[in-house]
């Protein structure tokens, strides 16, 4: 069983209603700080355990869970209406795959598209029963706040039945490597899985021989002679005063195992060897029948780059028949778990990339250190060729807006080498701002106006190269837009400076040299010229 979409509506984030659709395999989300990432993973888990912060969402519940803005609009509008409906929070998780049975127990049309589907619908929502105390508290008083008091907690299937966390087939297990939960050292979440591996007879097996323990513990001469010391100083009762072990409950055992690593209490080891391990468990869970769904909370925290990629790898060889739904912001993540899977989040708007140009999806998988997401989560973007290309470009910036650099503005420089098509095919998909700053290589009629000819009518992708087929390249473009002899003193070392005595010798110079070139030009007060599709490139950033 898997999610096939989600309906979230003034929870956290999302101001109004936001749709989500899902694959059954591994699902990416990226988007900037704020975009939602992280409520869209709460807001799955919570509809499908009841837990939110690690504890019920009875235990959570506040004004907080509801978007801002539609608080605020009810905060104003009740000043002038006192009729204004409370806002309310929705979640619904469409369910898809599983046993006929279950998915056929589950459906129905109680959620808010009244589409005939199988799915929970976990619903925040104002008590009809306190509204006449209600009324009143508006006729006396002007709130400033929801009055959460009021509230009550709904939990449905789609065939509107009330439901729990154990009648839901779909298990959601929601790892987040920065996350400190713990319950009596041991975390909370390593706890519930392990014990999920475990049938009731073993179970049984666990709880006898913590009764052993405890008997033993108490037959302890030493521990004899320390509840001797208790009962006889103390003047608590008349009672028998001692300690003991807990048993108080059939589970006791449950709260106090604690999981050890080569003999490191799991708390105590690294992050991203504990969100390795989280992911390794969830992914090999042996009741294969829940068909168990992972969330996972920019997993690339705390991990180095081999941890990172084994990391992903273990994704890519266990998910199988499981669904993962993970958040990041690394473009190693994204290229390695697949473009195709990925959904950008901007303003409550969704793209996915599940349409890629033939090849684009395997050339990134398989060299992951393009910083595709780079591209992703840029305003706009400018791509060059290497090193030289972006230092010229950023000071031609820098010049024209104040000393900004282009990044202050939103706008990302990349260099991607000779792959500028592949990037073009995501800005394609994604109708993302995108320049190219390139070299005619000469010949600018094949280099440029044939190889680019699938962007020529895009209003989002430009491509900014020179005309003139002899000057072919960055260095003698730049050359020919400034006084030769002035420039040799600016980027020539003074040991070559006798070596450079033409034109022709400084612009080998500057071939064999680019980086070296660029960075003095970058670095330098002196004035310079840039070629003019430099400039245009400029221009075209500030549109």
């Amino acid at each position: 069983m898997n999610i096939s979409k989600l309906n979230i509506e003034n929870f956290k984030c999302f101001d109004g209603k936001f749709s989500l659709s899902f694959n059954s395999g591994i699902n990416i989300i990226v988007g900037n700080n704020e975009a939602g990432k992280s409520t869209i993973l709460e807001a799955i888990h919570l509809a499908l355990t009841g837990i939110y912060n690690g504890r019920y969402l009875r235990n959570e519940l506040s004004q907080y869970l509801f978007n801002i803005d539609a608080t605020n609009r009810f905060l104003n509008n009740i000043k002038s209406d006192d009729k204004t409906p409370l806002p309310h929070v929705n979640i619904e998780v469409f369910l898809e795959n599983g046993d006929e049975s279950m998915i056929a127990l589950l459906e129905g049309n109680g959620n808010s598209d009244r589409e005939t589907a199988s799915g929970i619908r976990l619903k925040i929502e104002f008590d009809e029963s306190y509204k006449d105390e209600y009324e009143k508290l508006i006729e006396k008083e002007t709130l400033d706040s929801i009055p959460i008091e009021y509230y009550k907690i709904t939990w449905k299937s789609f065939a509107r039945s009330t439901i729990s966390s154990r009648s839901i087939p779909l298990k959601s297990a929601l790892i987040d490597s920065s996350s400190n939960r713990y319950q009596n050292g041991s975390d909370v979440y390593i706890s519930r899985i392990v014990k999920e591996h475990l049938d009731s007879k073993q179970k049984a097996e666990i709880s006898q021989a913590y009764r052993k323990l405890k008997e033993n513990f108490m037959e302890e001469d030493s521990i004899k002679e320390i509840n001797k010391q208790i009962k006889e100083g103390s003047n608590i009762s008349n009672k028998d005063v001692k300690i003991a072990v807990d048993l108080q409950t059939q589970n006791a055992w449950e709260s106090s195992l604690m999981t050890y690593l080569d003999e490191i209490p799991f708390h105590q080891i690294g992050k991203g060897e504990q969100c390795i391990i989280k992911t390794n468990l969830a992914l090999a869970h042996k009741k294969t029948e829940d068909a168990n769904l992972v969330l996972l909370e920019e997993p690339e925290s705390h991990l180095s780059h081999s941890k990172l990629n084994e990391f992903v790898k273990s994704i890519s060889d266990k998910c199988c028949d499981k669904q993962v739904i993970l958040s990041t912001h690394s473009s190693f993540v994204a290229n390695k778990l697949g473009l195709k899977n990925l959904v950008f989040l901007n303003k409550n708007n969704q793209v996915k990339l599940s349409d890629l140009k033939s090849g684009t999806q395997d050339f990134f998988m398989k060299l992951p250190g393009y910083d595709t997401l780079r591209l992703v989560l840029s305003k706009k973007a400018v791509l060059v060729e290497g090193p030289s290309d972006e230092l010229i470009f950023q000071k031609a910036y820098m010049i024209k807006n104040d000393g900004r650099l282009p990044i202050e503005d939103g706008i990302d420089v990349i260099s991607v080498g000779l792959s500028f098509k592949r990037f073009l095919t995501i800005a394609e998909k994604m109708n993302k701002c995108v320049a190219v700053i390139t070299d005619n290589d000469g010949d600018y009629n094949s280099k440029i106006i044939n190889k680019y000819k699938d962007f020529k009518n895009m209003d989002n992708i430009k491509i900014f190269a020179d005309e003139n087929n002899v000057l072919n390249t960055l260095e003698p473009q730049f050359v020919e837009a400034n006084n030769w002899e002035m420039l040799k003193k600016i980027v020539v070392s003074e040991k070559c400076q006798n070596s450079c005595k033409t034109k022709a010798e400084l612009i080998d110079y500057m071939i064999k040299n680019k980086t070296t070139w660029a960075l003095r030009i970058f670095e330098s007060d002196e004035k310079v010229e840039f070629p003019e599709y430099i400039k245009n490139a400029v221009r075209w950033c500030g549109e």
